[in-house]
């Protein structure tokens, strides 16, 4: 990942509750290892990351996107991703793919605001920007309603908006992705390797 400056709003964030993707992910290595009978990877940051912008909608070019990665103050990295470490190797970092070039930034919760209302106030001055096109947002499923309500009230109708949960959600303005497909993309976990044997 190369080094960049600080973010310059693109057409395309993805918005994630950093903390509740981990969890997940560790659901998955678990029951995966378990389930496969071999040892299940890291869940590999930028693979993730590219699954989640084309499930949400992003096509092969030349496209620039913000990944925001919203943690707890005292978590200082993803126990189930690489890279993990916030400061040291994601926030400011960037790296290409074909789909453009994916710049991230790591914000911490401060003892003002807890993590979700930061996402969600986050998400909401997202939405009023002209700029932004493509918003992918991966909360967590507990507060999954209180984010399409910030979606409902910001009546967003130029956005192209897709939240990620492990199962399907009351819908909204906005498409619906199931998380579980990117991380196990982003684990090596295989479809064949979990289809029944014909």
């Amino acid at each position: 990942m190369n080094t960049q400056q600080s973010p310059q709003w693109t057409e395309n964030i993805i918005l994630v509750d950093a903390d509740h993707v981990d969890r997940v992910a560790f659901d998955l290595i678990v029951n995966f290892e378990r389930m496969l009978g071999r040892r299940i990877p890291q869940a590999d940051m930028a693979r993730w990351t590219e699954c989640i912008a084309l499930d949400g909608g992003l096509r092969k070019g030349d496209h620039q996107t913000n990944v925001i990665l919203i943690h707890e103050k005292d978590r200082p990295e993803l126990r189930n991703f690489a890279p993990a470490h916030y400061d040291s190797e994601l926030s400011g970092q960037a790296f290409r793919s074909t789909l453009g070039e994916f710049v991230f930034n790591c914000i911490p919760t401060e003892a003002v605001a807890d993590k979700q209302q930061l996402l969600n106030d986050t998400l909401s001055f997202l939405l009023s920007q002209p700029a932004v096109k493509r918003i992918m947002v991966v909360p967590d499923e507990q507060h999954y309603s209180s984010v399409a309500a910030t979606i409902r009230k910001a009546d967003a109708v130029d956005k192209h908006i897709t939240l990620f949960a492990m199962q399907p959600m009351p819908g909204g303005q906005f498409r619906q992705e199931i998380l579980g497909y990117s991380l196990m993309s982003a684990l090596g976990i295989k479809a064949d390797e979990i289809r029944p044997e014909e």
